[in-house]
């Protein structure tokens, strides 16, 4: 197979955006073709959104997207896997340069999620949930998340605080961060034993709390894939796709037999590694999904970055903040940058991409990269794609 590289990057702001969402898109799009240095060229555009038709009233938004930006006559698809569409779009443009089908291929996600309200958002995101044994028993994603979060706790000793420690981190990364939803800073005084707590950070999905949560998001985001072979047209050294995996578990979640064992995302990055001939201990930072601040958590070991249980001495001694042995989510994560669903996988590509090149912010840059990952999350852990990028 050919080998396959990223050669330009795009990226909105994240937040709320009073644009539609083929705009959104085509500014990010835009900005990925200027990153590389070319105004046309593309073979393929694969677009990955999960909630156009129901949020937006709108379908076919991977031909418009082709429209709005003269694109014509690039083959164009919508590309759905709930939160992880973005990684699974970016798959799809690998093997489509690596099995020769095309050169050029663009890759956006996009969402505008925000002009609903954050109650129907959920309900839309429980959508993923089974319809019949899940979600009419009130199990939304939050639902499950602070579900996982407290047979952790009680399992391996997690505390509150430790998730109050990966928030201040996340805002801290994200302050930084030109695109992040979220440009405040968080401290431990402020949302965990301050005399304001139980205002300042409420109990959302018991025992997670608001700045235990992701926002609801509108944004896109953009990468241009090519064959190395061609690397030569672009401005910049096109950073390579090392690896890949990606695996399913149940979609209903009481037929798994540990509801902590996340089975999907250990094969996903063990499929990755072994596509990039490399283990955990080659990674030099990581993107890990974190709608909720424990998946942060239980993704780090699944990974392989920590042994089961042993995320929290990590998060005591600093490991996985910036200058630490694996910093994690250098970006902000989901839970300060922001999470529109379908945008999401693509951004976490972005920013590994960012982090390779040298190009992120002062203060939140980390020092001499060789491989970066990132886990992109879908449903509650029933499809997950990981991807590894390295810096020739």
């Amino acid at each position: 197979m050919r080998a396959v590289g990223i050669a330009g990057i795009g990226h909105t702001k994240f937040g709320r955006l009073d644009y539609d969402l083929v705009d959104i898109m085509a500014w990010s799009s835009l900005e990925a073709l200027k990153d590389a240095g070319i105004e046309g060229g593309i073979d393929q555009v694969f677009v990955a959104n999960m909630g156009a038709g129901a949020i937006n009233n709108q379908t076919g938004i991977a031909s418009a997207l082709v429209s709005r930006i003269f694109l014509e006559p690039a083959m164009a698809e919508t590309i759905e896997n709930g939160p992880a569409s973005g990684a699974s779009a970016v798959k799809c443009g690998y093997l489509a340069i690596a099995a020769g089908m095309a050169d050029t291929v663009l890759v956006t996600g996009g969402e505008r999620m925000r002009e609903t309200t954050g109650w129907k958002a959920t309900d839309f995101v429980a959508t993923l949930t089974h319809p019949d044994a899940e979600y009419p028993y009130g199990l939304t994603l939050p639902a499950y998340g602070g579900m996982f979060t407290r047979a952790y706790m009680e399992r391996h000793g997690l505390t509150e605080k430790h998730l109050a420690m990966i928030a201040v981190k996340a805002h801290q990364n994200a302050e930084k961060n030109p695109f992040a939803h979220i440009e405040e800073t968080a401290s431990i005084d402020g949302i965990y034993d301050g005399p304001h707590r139980e205002v300042v950070n409420p109990v959302m999905a018991d025992p997670l709390r608001l700045y235990d949560l992701c926002p609801v998001s509108d944004g896109a985001a953009s990468v241009v894939l090519t064959a190395m072979d061609t690397a030569g047209r672009f401005k910049k050294r096109p950073i390579r796709i090392a690896g890949i995996g990606q695996a399913t578990d149940t979609h209903c979640v009481f037929n798994r037999d540990d509801l902590l064992d996340l089975k999907a995302v250990r094969l996903a990055a063990e499929r990755a590694y072994a596509m990039a001939g490399i283990g955990p201990k080659e990674i030099s930072f990581a993107e890990l999904h974190d709608a909720f601040l424990i998946l942060e958590v239980a993704e780090s070991e699944e990974v392989g970055f920590f042994p089961k249980g042993g995320a929290k001495k990590a998060i005591e001694r600093g490991e996985t903040e910036i200058g630490g042995r694996i910093p994690i989510n250098t970006s902000g994560g989901l839970k300060a940058k922001g999470h529109p669903v379908g945008a999401t996988g693509v951004s976490q590509i972005h920013e590994i991409v960012k982090q390779l090149r040298g190009e992120a912010e002062e203060g939140r840059r980390v020092k001499n990269p060789r491989y970066g990952l990132a886990v992109n999350f879908g449903g509650f852990g029933n499809n997950v794609v990981a991807t590894i990028l390295a810096k020739e």
